[in-house]
């Protein structure tokens, strides 16, 4: 998956290596000018091939402008990596004059076209043009939407974000896809705290933006840890619910971006938390078998009811299970009305670990096998081995 395709007429963002500096100035004003070309970064050596995939994967640029006049041995390095890459992105060679050679050595190793100086709006428009061609979908194939997964407790505390959080890098690890967390609530969000982020942006910059998104503001809004990209909660509390159509959008881009978006919610009682529940695919409400918890959740439950989102639009999960609890599953699906999705079970010292280092459960632990089980099952896959994954399942950062 990949960015929002942008539409016929959109310059394409660009990510420009061009140790000639001519070269790199030149493409960056004509680039602009006839809105061919938006360079969204520049690079003035060129990079490591570790270096260039993170960039790749942080930017996620419809091309790659390439000086291969500097040093075409690097430069044709370079150009396979970008075809290599998953996806693959475009080369646009850029060269000081025209030379046949380049020319056919570039395109022969892998680069789409070539531009030299100097630069015209109208050869860049054309080639601009063809790249376009070349990336357009099949008209009759709708393009692949990411899924959203949304959880929230019906209680304070009862492990929503936990669960969360823990799911998302379940999910990475069960298909390696692209993966985004959310925390989703303004007030009290934590997800940066417990992994221990180091971020200058979050999810209310994303929805106060005016401008539309594109992959460089993405880049700069998301923090990526573990190989999960975090949109995470503001280090100021915000008391505000989104505008709903603002909400939307974020989570649309977000789909083309990513294969799965996992949205940490406040309370289910909360707008933000009704918003999100009707924007998911898969909505999770959270109860512990504590008294307060399994009253609370049965309201809920009702709450949704009433507001029209059916049974099949959201799942009970049961946190914090022990076989010393004086309920049987059987007897709790009767308080709710409503069958038990999976149940966690209740690992404190597991926990500790994860919120002491700041790092994602492994899958050793009866809980971490237990949301791998839940990543499994929502990734449609057979669990590993034959195997299920477990009986019980439980949280792991403990929030919400």
């Amino acid at each position: 998956m990949g960015p929002r395709m942008p539409h016929w007429d959109a310059p394409l963002n660009a990510l420009l290596i061009s140790p000639n500096r001519e070269i790199a100035q030149a493409f960056t004003a004509l680039g602009a000018q006839s809105q061919a070309f938006q360079v969204l970064a520049d690079l003035k050596s060129y990079p490591p091939l570790q270096t260039l995939d993170l960039r790749l994967r942080q930017l996620k640029p419809d091309v790659v402008a390439l000086d291969v006049a500097t040093d075409f041995g690097a430069a044709g390095e370079i150009i396979r990596a970008a075809a290599n890459a998953r996806p693959p992105v475009q080369v646009v060679g850029l060269h000081t004059h025209n030379d046949p050679q380049a020319i056919l050595s570039a395109l022969r190793t892998g680069a789409t076209e070539f531009l030299y100086l100097p630069l015209e709006a109208g050869t860049m428009q054309e080639a601009a043009g063809r790249i376009r061609r070349l990336r357009a979908p099949d008209p009759g194939v709708e393009p692949e939407l990411g899924k959203v997964v949304c959880f929230a407790s019906a209680k304070p505390g009862s492990g929503a974000s936990t669960l969360a959080t823990q799911t998302a890098y379940a999910l990475r690890n069960t298909d390696g896809k692209r993966i985004l967390l959310v925390d989703g609530d303004l007030m009290g969000g934590t997800i940066g705290f417990c992994l221990k982020l180091n971020h200058k942006h979050s999810l209310l910059d994303a929805l106060e933006r005016e401008e539309p998104l594109n992959p460089a503001v993405w880049s700069e809004l998301t923090v990526n840890h573990g190989g999960v990209d975090v949109l995470p909660a503001p280090e100021v509390p915000r008391n505000q619910t989104p505008d709903p159509m603002r909400l939307h959008e974020v989570l649309a881009y977000a789909r083309l971006m990513y294969d799965w978006v996992v949205l940490d919610l406040p309370t289910v009682f909360q707008r933000m938390s009704l918003l999100g529940v009707t924007e998911a695919d898969e909505a999770f409400v959270v109860s512990t078998t504590e008294l307060a918890s399994l009253h609370l959740t049965r309201k809920a439950v009702n709450l949704l009811l009433q507001l029209g989102i059916g049974k099949e639009q959201f799942k009970i999960l049961l946190n914090r299970t022990s076989r010393r609890d004086g309920l049987a599953g059987s007897d709790i699906e009767k308080i709710f009305n409503s069958p038990i999705f999976a149940k966690f079970p209740n690992d404190y010292f597991s926990l500790h670990r994860v919120v002491t280092l700041g790092q994602p459960l492994d899958g050793d632990s009866e809980l971490g096998r237990a949301i791998q089980g839940l990543a499994t099952k929502l990734a449609g896959l057979a669990p590993a081995d034959g195997k299920k994954g477990g009986a019980l399942m439980q949280p792991a950062l403990s929030e919400s």
